[in-house]
């Protein structure tokens, strides 16, 4: 990389920084080529990226923005995944872990605060901003469900009542 590419790999990774929920750092001790892109695969689907960076750079990139606290997790062979819903990046990279060991959980971070390992993995284990929202969505519904069904429960009853009546005097 010359001096120009580095100033916008910088530039990109700080504009990311000042954008996203959670910064997932990993490391990579020895992922192919087909499981990288596995990951970046799913990272993409769920709604989240996956980049490896070099750490000298994503450090510069970290200066004047709510990150800086990852800077310390910044050393040896790693990748950094970030999303803006708080929970998807940690999710992927947490799952995809558990069935690949050549991926290392380090850190991370939500905003200001820093999360060691277990903190990414309790963030990982919450539910998703979608997950979340269908569960508003079925809340606020239940209601109505509950409303209509008190509402149509004595019609139901009185046509059965009719019902009963008229295959007795059939009978």
């Amino acid at each position: 990389m010359d001096r120009s590419q580095k100033a916008e790999a910088v530039a990109q990774l700080n504009d990311v920084f000042n954008e996203v929920g959670v910064v997932v750092v990993t490391r990579n001790l020895g992922l192919s080529v087909d499981q990288s892109t596995e990951l970046r695969g799913k990272m993409r689907e769920a709604g989240a990226s996956y980049k490896v960076a070099k750490n000298r750079l994503a450090k510069l990139a970290l200066k004047d923005t709510d990150y800086v606290g990852i800077e310390e997790f910044l050393s040896g062979p790693t990748a950094l995944a970030w999303s803006q819903d708080p929970v998807a990046a940690a999710k992927t990279a947490v799952d995809f872990a558990k069935s690949n060991d050549k991926l290392e959980i380090v850190g991370g971070s939500m905003g200001t605060q820093v999360l060691d390992e277990a903190g990414v993995k309790a963030l990982a284990s919450m539910p998703s901003l979608d997950e979340l929202r269908g569960t508003l969505v079925g809340l606020i519904n239940a209601p109505a469900t509950k409303i209509a069904q008190v509402v149509n429960a004595p019609a139901n009853k009185l046509a059965r009542v009719f019902g009963a009546y008229g295959a007795k005097e059939d009978a």
